[in-house]
């Protein structure tokens, strides 16, 4: 892990203005919308695998049917797998959206749990889910580590780790918690516009200076 004071500050500030006028990740769009921790669960659970068009499109269509735990769990899976369809791995979140419903109404009071525990214990939910929950849902400090953030933490030398559950511990011991809610949204962001995972865009990135270029083997 880089040892040299990280200017955070900096960093994440000139992130942001690199960003403007970007699209958000759909989960970010959906809670703008929606401000449900249910709408949260819900469209990132059908988000994994899947892009940004598909999963508002597919959240959509289900939460017009379904507001909240008992709607969906009066739905049947078919309904839900039509629903969602063409999310990756529709079929197995369908089975997964219908569960989650029914111990969110007999454990959780029909209220989507705000604790990483509870939320880890409904099928389908890891870790990215649970914390997006948290942060977006209940604005909640949480680090959501997907792809995107541990990709870009490891390149840019903030950490050093080979699974996103060791970016998050690594993050939480080094970020300040002013940037835990954002840093999702932020470098989701900046790993579709500008540090691809393959041939990642330097000469467009303006914190390339700052940036050990860990792993690029190729860059524009």
């Amino acid at each position: 892990m880089n040892t040299r004071p990280i200017p955070w500050d900096y960093m994440i500030q000139t992130m942001r203005e690199a960003l403007a006028g970007q699209e958000l990740p759909s989960v970010s769009l959906i809670s703008r919308v929606n401000n449900d921790p249910f709408a949260i669960l819900v469209s990132t659970m059908i988000s994994l695998r899947t892009k940004d068009q598909v999963t508002l499109e597919a959240f959509n269509r289900l939460y017009e049917k379904a507001h909240s735990p008992m709607e969906l769990a009066r739905l049947n899976a078919d309904t839900i797998e039509k629903l969602i369809f063409p999310a990756g791995f529709y079929k197995t979140k369908a089975r997964n959206l219908k569960k989650s419903a029914h111990i969110i109404i007999s454990r959780f009071s029909g209220n989507v749990p705000n604790k990483i525990d509870d939320l880890l214990s409904l099928p389908g939910v890891g870790r990215k889910t649970a914390n997006l929950v948290l942060s977006l849902g209940f604005n909640i400090p949480a680090i959501c580590v997907d792809t995107h953030v541990h990709r870009i933490s490891n390149r840019l030398g903030w950490v050093k780790t080979k699974s996103p559950e060791e970016t998050e511990l690594a993050l939480l011991k080094i970020l300040p918690k002013k940037y835990w809610i954002e840093i999702n949204e932020i470098l989701v962001k900046y790993g579709q516009a500008l540090c691809r995972p393959n041939s990642p865009w330097c000469s467009r990135c303006p914190v390339a200076g700052s940036c050990p270029k860990t792993g690029v083997i190729k860059q524009r």
